[in-house]
This record gives C-alpha cells, sequence and structure tokens, in this order.
C-alpha cells in the first residue's frame, strides 16, 4: 500500500510483429487482477481523544464485507498545518471472529479537529475513508502517567462469595475478584484494571473484553494483579431492567462516567507497580494489545 498515483504507459505493438512473435496456439496473456475498490464505511472506537501520544481505534465496513485486511494506512492531519504523520495500523480480530479494530499509535500536538485519512489496499480489496478527530486538551478519564485511583471496589471477600453480585458475566473468573483496585495499587505488583458490564454494554464487546483480560490472567497469574469492575453496582438487582441500574461508584472516580454519552462501554487500565497508568484502552483491546502493555509495565 502506497499513497501514490501509478502512472501507466501502454505501448502498442504492430499486429504483425505479434503474430511473428508468438505462436498462433499461444493463449494471449491476462492482467492480474487488481484489488476492488468499494466504498468503506469508517467507525471510530476511541472517543476521547487529547494532546498528546495516544491509542486510536477504528472499525472498518464496506459494501460487500468487514473490512479485514492485516493492515492499513493512516495519515493525520490538522487543517491549516502542515501537522501530521504517517502510520500503520494492524488489525486485531474480536474473540467470536465476527467484527475487529484497526489500531495504533499516533500524536496530536494541539487541540483542534484532525483528519484521519485511511487507505486500504491488500491485494483484493482497495478502497479509501476519513474520519474526523475532535482532539481535547485533556481527558476527563484519568490518563497515563497518572496515580489510578484509591478505590475500595467490591469483591468476594465483601459480597460473602456471591459473584452475582460483582458481575454480570454468565460465565465468571472467580480470580478478577479477590482484591480491591486498592489493594492491586499498593501490592507492589503490575496490575490491570477492566471496567466492563458482560451483559448490559451497548456494544458487542464488554463480555469479550472481560474475557480477555481472564485469558491474560491465565497466561501471567504471578506478574500481575487483574481486577475486574463491574460497571454496574447492583447487577443482581437488574435482572435485564437498567432503570433499576445505578453505576459503581469507581467510575466517577476514574472520571469515566464523565465521559459525554457514556452508557457502559469498557475502559481498561494497565498500572505500573507504583500505581501509575502506564497505558489505557477505550472499547475493545485484544490480548496481544494487553499483554504488550502488561510486558512494558513490568
Amino acid at each position: 500500500m502506497r499513497w501514490r498515483s501509478i502512472g501507466i504507459a501502454v505501448v502498442a505493438l504492430a499486429a504483425s510483429a505479434c503474430a511473428a512473435a508468438s505462436p498462433a496456439n499461444t493463449p494471449a496473456p491476462t492482467d492480474t487482477p487488481a484489488a476492488a475498490a468499494s466504498k468503506i464505511t469508517p467507525l471510530l472506537a476511541t472517543t476521547q481523544l487529547r494532546v498528546g501520544t495516544q491509542r486510536v481505534a477504528f472499525l472498518l465496513d464496506s459494501t460487500t464485507a468487514l473490512v479485514t485486511a492485516p493492515e492499513v494506512e493512516i495519515r493525520t492531519s490538522l487543517a491549516g498545518t502542515s501537522l501530521g504523520e504517517t502510520a500503520v495500523a494492524p488489525f486485531y480480530l474480536w474473540p467470536f471472529g465476527t467484527r475487529g479494530t484497526y489500531s495504533t499509535e499516533l500524536t496530536f500536538d494541539r487541540p483542534g479537529t484532525w483528519r484521519l485519512d485511511i487507505h486500504v489496499d491488500d491485494g483484493t480489496f482497495a478502497g479509501d475513508a476519513s474520519l474526523l478527530l475532535d482532539v481535547a486538551e485533556r481527558s476527563s478519564v484519568v490518563d497515563v502517567g497518572e496515580l489510578a485511583p484509591f478505590s475500595n471496589t467490591k469483591t468476594l471477600r465483601s459480597e460473602d462469595g456471591d459473584l452475582s453480585r460483582l458481575t454480570t458475566s454468565s460465565r465468571p473468573d472467580p480470580e478478577l475478584y479477590r482484591m480491591t483496585v486498592a489493594e492491586a495499587l499498593i501490592s507492589g505488583r503490575p496490575s490491570l484494571i477492566v471496567f466492563a458490564s458482560p451483559a448490559f454494554c451497548t456494544s458487542p464487546t464488554c463480555g469479550p473484553q472481560v474475557e480477555t483480560v481472564s485469558e491474560l490472567r491465565a497466561l501471567h497469574p504471578d506478574e500481575a494483579d487483574f481486577v475486574h469492575v463491574e460497571v454496574y453496582d447492583n447487577p443482581h438487582e437488574i435482572q435485564g431492567d437498567l432503570s433499576r441500574a445505578t453505576y459503581a461508584p469507581a467510575l466517577a472516580a476514574w472520571g469515566i462516567d464523565a465521559v459525554p454519552g457514556y452508557l457502559n462501554e469498557s475502559w481498561v487500565f494497565v498500572l505500573g507497580s507504583d500505581g501509575r497508568i502506564e497505558a489505557r484502552f477505550e472499547g475493545y483491546a485484544s490480548l496481544r494489545e494487553l499483554e504488550a502493555a502488561l510486558l512494558a509495565a513490568s
């Protein structure tokens, strides 16, 4: 994939010369089919963008199918300036293989409306799309480099071992509810905190996100602490009726419920052993992304 147009010069040979050069029974050569062009519909997965370097994720759909090219090329620009950068965003398949996200780290050195141009061409599919990014001076959600809020979240101890009071997951991992966020911050080890509502998430990513965190915990059980905080404080009382639901107090402490239009989407934070946030992920983050962040924080 390259951001350039290719001019093709076609040289016409005389018919007599062609006949002389090729046997009559030799088929004429055929061109290799070019990638089919299609309209791409992009969907931004990270809405909380601020000045600095951060992860930007998006989905791509087309008129025929979900775009699953291994990677796409992207370019940022700020109107009226020469600011911007070019990068490659790899594709990360979600669990169950139905959707996937492209993501990479980008840097914005000032607030404003930035443009993200996306180019796809993997040999079988080609197309272009663009997104407008609203980049703020800072984010309402606790950010990289900050100390994580000291939150006394619920655990199996506080809820007498009743997992239905701790999560809406249909198959919860008890190991994610052994300690509070506050205890994880002072354990002396890196930690990973996931805020999600597996059963009531507006998008189909929260359940898979918690399962991905559980999978990562199984891979690194002695290297970090893993905590799931259910978005809703009373999961056992909701029973499919969100009008009864109340947010867990930790959401306010972490600034998550202050996100404009927030309902219940997932957030994941990777913390260093000193309790400072080393990485944060809005929306679904793959095992590969989370593991890389965790190893970097160790």
